[in-house]
């Protein structure tokens, strides 16, 4: 069974989403965080989808 996807509450800059996504899926934070750099630099709904996210994942411990 796969872990739930929650923001990382020891491995964050911001919101802890990239920490939780690289936690979950057991990737690098780094590649993870320089992805999603790239995803809020290009137009599109990047933000947007950042900050859902973030409301939506609960903290994890």
């Amino acid at each position: 069974m796969k872990p739930r996807l929650t923001r990382s509450a020891t491995d964050r800059y911001i919101g802890g989403v990239c920490g939780g996504i690289a936690q979950t899926y057991d990737l690098d934070p780094s590649l993870v965080r320089l992805i999603a750099l790239l995803l809020l630099l290009l137009p599109g709904p990047g933000v947007l989808v950042y900050l859902i996210m973030w409301v939506i994942m609960p903290l994890g411990y």
